[in-house]
């Protein structure tokens, strides 16, 4: 999983502990199985859990041991990715191409068992919890280091924390998971391998938080030096690959634009298989640039890369190519990816003294009712046939499908209804001329809709919605650009009418998604705040304080059932309110090597989850 936004791999574990059926819910639904029948229903196993990595100290050297078969060191695992990196700097990740690249080279102090759903270890050795519930201890590993050769210390834990994440440097999805009621924790080296974190109240994700990359401070306390300014180049894509110094199992070896990243194995790297001899098996990852996902598709069915995930259309080509191929296939379940539409609320101006949104549209774009019309015109049913062939499902709710807090209620949703929606805008003062919508102030409503040119279902979508609301005599002028200049105009800034676009959800810790839900989050984007506004307060809309309110309320509540409740209440309001108005969750169907072994696919972690594990098998 990536850290985009997410930044989004942050799930509690205090309910774990406080609550011990919470283990048992997760395991009741997880793992993976072969494609063989149907592909309609998610075919999910529970006898694929991976066994935990254990802990392992050889000659004061405190090391995991990887539990799976022992395979074969050597050999090239070669996947893709759509978009090229914007920077090698995981605190200046906010597009997930960037993410996912940076997430290879840099580990956190804890992360997500992908079976189990359980916070277990990473750089840290252990954790104890104080019976205060506001007191953490992370005893770190003894003598692992960096790639560099230096050790991985608690100086470099404290600088992470305190001087990036605390300090506010680069990208601030990390900074905004990790505030607590509108205060951070305080974090203290007690010792060399020594850290303690102090929440200034009960807080149920934060351990989750703690998977955040770990960065050496003996590399990057040069760049923080230098001011925020400096901090957003540092390690950008010029880099000189031996300049990154990194604790992940790969290190970058190369990057060509629009061709491939190539990373090599860590040398360095602390966890060990069964035998005690160091991991990942094997030399080389390479992650071929391919532009678009047809593009993606011929590279795989060539035999240039090794693993695909398939578009709904061509499952069943691929379920009989696989017949005689070499690949296996699986389907991991509904995507964790939420695909929504967004239209920009934001009803400020910018230096210069213009909107950033005109203001005819500020009013449609702020109508409750003419968001829910949107709501309504749109077919999801046709979307789910024509776009994924079936494979998928409608979505109306801001948690995925497979998500622990689910309100089933919201999921339900309801039917396309033009006539419904026609209602909802005569009610605020459109009408219609002809079959023409016209607001009040006798202004054809008109809008731009925006997506990432390369991914084909996106497009499709697009022109699938654009034919939707030309029916409710709305004129979409639908433009795919591309991705990074979809980030620039959307994430970074606030230059867009409406997006189509999917955000990364964490199925089991709702507050993953903080940053999307509190007005001055970084991924806050129906209602983004700039670097000049941040600390505006007062075009706060009433339900953007409600949904702070109950996120705040979530993440403070340690009782699972509670905190059940709570988040139900969000995804209502959502639902309700439409600042994001969701689409479809498709099926996530991937094809892999049958040369990849040691691949233990999980709803949770995905395919190759565990990368470091992997090998080939000639």
């Amino acid at each position: 999983m990536n850290k985009i936004a997410y930044k989004i791999l942050i799930i509690f574990f205090a309910v774990i502990l406080l609550a011990g059926c919470f283990a048992l819910i997760f395991k009741r639904d997880l793992g993976y199985d072969i494609i063989d029948e149907s592909i309609q229903e998610p075919l999910l196993s529970i006898n694929n859990i991976i066994p935990p990595a254990k802990n392992v100290t050889l000659d004061g050297i405190d090391y995991l041991q990887s539990q799976l078969p022992i395979g074969k060191f050597g050999g090239v695992f070669t996947t893709s990715i759509l978009g090229e990196p914007k920077t090698f700097n995981p605190y200046n990740a906010n597009d997930a191409t960037s993410a996912e690249l940076s997430e290879m080279m840099y580990d956190g102090l804890t992360q997500t068992d992908v079976s189990t759903g359980e916070v277990v270890v990473k750089l840290a050795k252990s954790f104890e919890i104080l019976p205060d519930k506001k007191t953490y201890i992370i005893h770190l590993r003894h003598g692992i280091k960096w790639s560099d050769g230096v050790e991985i210390t608690a100086d470099d834990v404290y600088f992470t924390y305190n001087t990036i994440i605390f300090g506010g440097f680069g990208d601030g999805s990390a900074k905004d998971v990790m505030t607590i009621d509108g205060m951070l924790p305080k974090v203290e080296k007690i010792d060399k391998y020594t850290v303690k974190f102090v929440t200034p109240k009960p807080f149920a994700p934060f351990l989750r938080n703690l998977s955040a990359s770990i960065v050496p401070k003996h590399v990057f306390q040069k760049a923080t030096d230098k001011g925020r300014e400096y901090f957003l180049t540092f390690q950008g894509i010029d880099i000189k690959p031996d300049n990154l110094v990194v604790s992940g199992a790969f290190k970058l070896k190369e990057y060509l634009p629009s061709q491939r990243v190539v990373y090599e194995r860590n040398d360095n790297y602390y966890l060990i298989n069964k035998n005690n001899q160091k991991l990942p098996y094997i030399n080389k990852l390479v992650m071929l640039i391919v532009g678009d996902t047809n593009n993606q598709t011929l590279k795989f069915e060539s035999g240039a890369i090794d693993m695909l995930a398939i578009n709904g259309s061509l499952v069943n080509r691929y379920r009989e190519l696989k017949k005689h191929g070499d690949f296996e296939l699986y389907n991991l379940g509904p995507s964790t990816n939420t695909t929504f539409l967004v239209f920009n609320l934001n009803n400020r101006k910018n230096k210069d003294g213009k909107y950033y949104v005109e203001v005819k549209k500020q009013r449609w774009f702020q109508d409750k009712n003419f968001r829910s019309a949107i709501d309504w015109a749109i077919d999801r049913d046709d979307l789910v046939l024509n776009v994924f062939s079936g494979i998928a499902k409608p979505l109306f709710s801001a948690e995925p499908l497979n998500s622990l807090f689910l309100n089933e209620k919201v999921a339900k949703g309801h039917k396309k209804d033009l006539n419904y929606a026609k209602s909802l805008l005569l009610k605020s003062g459109f009408y219609y001329k002809g079959n023409v919508l016209y607001d009040k102030d006798n202004n054809r409503v008109e809008f731009e809709l925006l997506t990432n040119a390369g991914n084909t279902q996106r497009e499709a979508s697009g022109v699938s919605i654009k034919q939707d609301l030309e029916k409710l005599g709305i004129k979409v002028n639908f433009k795919p650009i591309e991705f990074n200049s979809l980030i620039n105009k959307t994430v970074n800034s606030v230059d867009y009418d409406c997006i189509l676009i999917a955000l990364t959800s964490n199925i089991n810790e709702p507050n993953a998604g903080y940053n999307v839900w509190t007005p001055n989050g970084a991924l806050h984007l129906f209602n983004k705040r700039t670097n000049n506004d941040i600390k505006s307060t007062d075009k706060i809309l009433d339900f953007e304080k409600e949904l702070e309110n109950i996120f705040k309320m979530g993440a403070l509540e340690l009782d699972f059932e509670k905190r059940k409740k709570i988040y139900d209440k969000y995804q209502e309001l959502v639902a309700k309110e439409n600042p994001m108005i969701y689409l479809y969750a498709p099926l996530n169907i991937s094809a892999i090597r049958k040369k990849v072994k040691n691949v233990y696919p999980t709803k949770i972690g995905g395919l190759i989850q565990n990368i470091a594990e992997i090998y080939i098998e000639n």
